[in-house]
């Protein structure tokens, strides 16, 4: 076939620090070019840019100017580095963090970028990972058990702080004003499609399993006025539109043209969710095939044939993942996030002066240390909760905690742990989900994790399983390269589209029965933990004695 003849799709990954574009090919899925650009503001944290307002315990915004500079730096770059010709490229295709959401005007302009409202910390976009909600989401909880309200055992019985809800009552009872101001609560991911289209879509994904929306609707009015009488027409923030995954959003701007330096009227796919989009970049879109992305979180997709109700989960959503089927999700809240957590703040200055010395990082150094260790030879065991418990406790308020230290305690031991709690917390995942019906038939890693050899190993010993691997490093833009296909007209719907374009690993990590015969022991003492801890009254009691200390 002629170059010239060839069709491209750009696919871009909209993450927590950084912005991936990606150049791929229609027929196969070969990734012919790629590109990156860090986010300048990164994560904000402690106060507002400019030595703005401070920001308190939990919080965490981003800059929607960072993510606009993704497409004026990385899709050109990407572009350049494929040597494709922009009049080869056919579609364009989304993702992003999710619960990343943000309050903005009729006409999509973020309210933070208002100079009257630039020094209001909840005028900003909040990022996934703002906590600082739970208390509005146990107050949504509580009064939805009370109520008996039929949505909420399709979210496991609880829904996240991190979410559209929580966050967005939060505004309104911490600062009614931007509250007030915002005509619009609108994902990131569909933010981004209208930047890019010039036209509002909002995706099924995000609205299923961030906003709440099942059976074709969103919570009653009468429900959210008995939140709070003012929160009665908050979904009219929302859309009530939704557009189906692979859908044809819009056309690219003359705008958005000039920024990404690809041809005014391309197709722009509906917005998506990171680890959503990941399961197509693995062809893992069958019912049973559960995906974990792995990387300083792990969100857990699966496409299933049937509807049940699993303890924790973060949402079972009707065409959430691919047409046709129920897409469920789970996660973990900190798992890449608390090995550096480690390494940062707990390693000697000695083990990093020797591990540099020979020219490989701490965390790899640690690694060799802690591999040639036996099965439970540290003598510890760990909850994962450094970021909270997302999935199956779903309670951002608990904390982590390391048992069984000694004064012989070595750093290779607790990082050890530390990594076993993380295998061991999705293990219970997975476990939520058989007993509650909907099997797991094949495990899938992706993200940035997957370079840990040893780490993936203690996975699959500890699930007791064969571990899959995508076989792409650059699976969430992949992925919405995938979807741009489809939305450009390429491939009939996202299963077929997968089936050409994804790329996996079947069993690429097997069990050793010897060691999981040993971790299923240290399962149980972790299940123990877990379960003793689960209600959270004494870690809830700590983070509040935190809370008022750094007030």
């Amino acid at each position: 076939m002629n170059v010239d003849n060839e069709r491209y799709v750009v696919g871009v990954d909209f993450g927590t620090l950084s912005g991936r574009a990606v150049v791929v090919r229609v027929a196969d899925g070969a990734e012919v070019g790629s590109a990156v650009h860090e986010y300048a503001h990164r994560v904000i944290e402690d106060r507002l840019p400019g030595a703005g307002a401070c920001l308190g315990a939990d919080w965490a915004l981003q800059s929607p100017q960072d993510w606009r500079e993704v497409l004026r730096h990385a899709v050109p770059q990407a572009l350049a580095a494929s040597e494709v010709s922009a009049s080869q490229v056919i579609g364009i295709g989304t993702d992003f963090t999710a619960c990343t959401v943000l309050p903005a005007t009729a006409q999509g302009l973020p309210l933070c970028e208002l100079p009257e409202l630039r020094d209001r910390p909840h005028a900003w976009p909040k990022l996934w990972k703002h906590h600082s909600a739970q208390p509005h989401a146990d107050r949504i909880n509580a009064l939805a058990e009370r109520r008996g309200e039929s949505w909420l055992p399709r979210y496991g019985g609880r829904i996240s702080s991190e979410w559209e809800f929580a966050k967005g009552l939060q505004v309104l009872e911490e600062d009614p004003e931007v509250y007030g101001r915002a005509e619009r609560w609108i994902e990131a991911a569909d933010w981004i499609v209208w930047e890019l289209t010039g036209v509002e879509s909002r995706n099924l994904c995000t609205a299923g399993y961030k906003g709440i929306h099942q059976d074709g609707a969103y919570p009653g009015d009468d429900f959210l006025a008995e939140l709070n009488p003012a929160f009665a027409g908050f979904t009219g923030k929302l859309g009530r539109e939704l557009s189906p995954l692979g859908g044809l959003a819009g056309r690219l701007t003359a705008r958005a043209a000039g920024w990404t330096g690809l041809p005014e009227g391309l197709a722009v796919a509906v917005g998506n969710v990171d680890a959503h989009v990941t399961a197509a970049a693995a062809d893992a879109v069958r019912p049973g095939q559960m995906v974990a992305i792995m990387g300083t979180s792990t969100c857990h997709v699966m496409p299933s044939d049937r509807l049940a109700e699993v303890p924790g989960m973060c949402g079972v959503v009707r065409d959430g993942i691919v047409p046709g089927l129920w897409g469920y999700e789970a996660g973990q809240s900190g798992v890449g996030d608390i090995f550096a957590w480690f390494v940062e703040t707990s390693v000697p200055a000695s083990y990093s002066r020797e591990a540099g010395s020979r020219g490989i990082t701490v965390h790899e150094y640690l690694t060799e240390l802690a591999a040639a260790q036996k099965v439970g030879a540290h003598g510890l065991v760990a909850l994962d909760w450094h970021n909270g418990n997302r999935s199956v406790l779903v309670d951002h308020d608990l904390s982590g905690m390391v048992v069984g230290q000694t004064l012989a305690t070595r750093p290779e031991d607790t990082y050890r742990a530390l990594i076993e709690a993380t295998a061991f917390g999705a293990r219970v995942i997975v476990e939520a989900f058989e007993a509650a019906g909907v099997p797991v038939e094949e495990f899938v890693v992706a993200g940035g994790l997957l370079r840990n050899r040893f780490l993936m190993q203690i996975y699959a010993d500890v699930l007791r399983r064969p571990l899959s691997m995508i076989g792409s490093d650059q699976g969430p833009a992949l992925g919405s390269a995938i979807h741009a296909a489809v939305a450009a007209g390429a491939y009939q719907d996202v299963t077929a589209a997968a089936a050409a374009m994804g790329k996996r690993i079947e069993a690429a990590y097997l069990p050793d029965a010897g060691r999981a015969d040993a971790y299923d022991r240290l399962y149980a003492e972790y299940r123990e933990l877990h379960d003793h801890f689960a209600d959270g009254a004494l870690l809830h009691r700590l983070r509040a004695i935190r809370n008022e200390g750094t007030a």
